[in-house]
């Protein structure tokens, strides 16, 4: 098969995502680490208030994906003008967007939660983490932007210096609010929120100031801030449009499983919190790949290369293989001291050993699931990749009530719906590369 790009250009393109990216999960294994050593309760509470959280923000980061597609494309077209048009209408929308997700989640996210958690202090827990969590929206929305921005630009060492940036704040408000240190008092999960909402408008403040003082804002046409142009904000939901549905869909499954295994108890709940972050670090190398995929497969298709397309996406595959495997291996064979990392409770570690080694082995899946849907997305034809995640999800949905609700298994036995989740999607995504008619798709 064609390829355009050799493996060390990809890496050059995806190292700096996969740094930033893990530091973005360090966002999460801190308030993780620093709250399994406060009690399982705001270990568990944390799971069920930062999916819930996750499922608003991840509405933002599906316009975001539009965004980036779009940006690709004109940058794989040299259109470079029109770069900033697309970047400016993206920042009005969601900021917008980031209003309306604040009022919603402030005023019903309390009543949702009293009516979906079964356990009183769960809920108080997660109710106060909200109450804090949903003011980072204002900031975490617009920097979105900026980093679809610099994926579509392939300039992405940028992201990786605003994530280095972001986890050092991070630890530092939590260490401070989280246990009441430099005078501070002692807020318990509430500090949590704090701190990764504070931690978030940091990472915008360096993304505004790093954009004007390095970046050639002439070349782009960021150097004038336009007026809003409803024309080409609907341009932008063409695309965007149906990965925000996407997303929130996804996302909104990922919680409903938080929510069937919180029914299994508090120790259950506990360990898939510390299951999800110790899996969201091989998540966040696969989808630096993955992520490079779609945008060097946007890149392509505009620069009239969609020859190289299915040789590029397997070239994304191996390479993701290379870095995901050897890293679950090490995780499964010295599962104790990954564990130790989120928790210093003996029993609460033991309990997780399980879960943790079926987590691991769903990556033989997972790997070339995402990286041949980030292609699919990659494409501009978001339509569909909405089509075969909502087609995949169904199924998810049954499987996890069955096994979950019903059956009611063991949590280690639960975690083998993401295997199901990825083979599906897999199956889908590989059929529409190699069926579809995405090759002259214009956006």
């Amino acid at each position: 098969m064609q390829t355009k790009y050799t493996y060390k250009q990809i890496w050059l393109i995806a190292y700096p995502i996969l740094i930033s990216l893990l530091m973005e999960q360090m966002i999460g294994m801190t308030d993780t680490a620093f709250l399994g050593r406060v009690g399982e309760v705001e270990l568990g509470a944390s799971a069920i208030a930062g999916v819930f959280y996750m499922v608003i923000f991840m509405v933002a980061f599906g316009f975001s994906i539009g965004a980036q597609i779009l940006i690709a494309r004109r940058n794989g077209e040299r259109q470079y003008k029109e770069i900033g048009d697309l970047f400016y209408q993206g920042i009005y929308f969601q900021i917008g967007l980031a209003a309306l997700m604040f009022l919603l989640s402030y005023c019903f996210s309390p009543l949702i939660l009293k009516q979906i958690v079964s356990s009183e202090h769960i809920y108080e827990a997660a109710a106060s983490y909200l109450h804090w969590r949903v003011f980072g929206a204002f900031f975490s929305f617009s920097a979105v932007i900026f980093r679809a921005f610099f994926l579509g630009t392939t300039q992405t060492k940028t992201l990786t210096l605003n994530s280095i940036v972001m986890v050092l704040s991070n630890v530092v408000f939590n260490y401070t609010l989280i246990f009441g240190q430099f005078g501070f008092p002692a807020l318990g999960i509430a500090g949590a929120a704090i701190g990764s909402s504070l931690a978030e408008l940091v990472s915008l403040v360096f993304f505004i100031l790093h954009t004007r003082s390095r970046i050639d804002c002439r070349k782009y046409g960021l150097d004038h801030i336009p007026k809003f142009r409803m024309d080409v904000l609907k341009r932008m939901l063409n695309v965007s449009f149906w990965t925000m549905i996407q997303n929130f869909f996804s996302l909104s499954t990922w919680f409903l499983f938080f929510l069937y295994v919180e029914h299994l108890g508090e120790r259950s709940l506990a360990v898939t919190n510390i299951i999800r972050n110790v899996s969201g670090i091989l998540f966040m190398v696969l989808m630096a790949f993955a992520s490079t995929c779609g945008s060097i497969v946007s890149n392509l298709i505009g620069a009239g290369n969609s020859d190289c397309v299915a040789g590029t996406i397997r070239q994304h595959v191996r390479i993701a293989y290379v870095f995901v495997l050897p890293l679950a291996l090490l995780f499964a064979l010295f599962p104790k001291l990954i564990l130790g990392i989120y928790t210093d409770i003996p029993d609460l570690q033991d309990a997780a050993v399980h879960s943790l080694w079926v987590m691991c082995s769903t990556y033989l899946f997972l790997v070339p699931a995402n990286v041949y849907f980030q292609a699919v997305s990659g494409t501009g034809n978001t339509r569909t990749a909405l089509g075969l995640e909502m087609a995949t999800l169904v199924i998810y949905t049954v499987y996890i009530t069955y096994i979950i609700l019903i059956l009611q298994l063991d949590v280690a036995i639960c975690w083998t719906s993401e295997m199901v989740y990825s083979g599906f999607i897999l199956i889908f995504s590989r059929l529409y590369i190699k069926r579809g008619n995405w090759q002259g798709r214009k956006i």
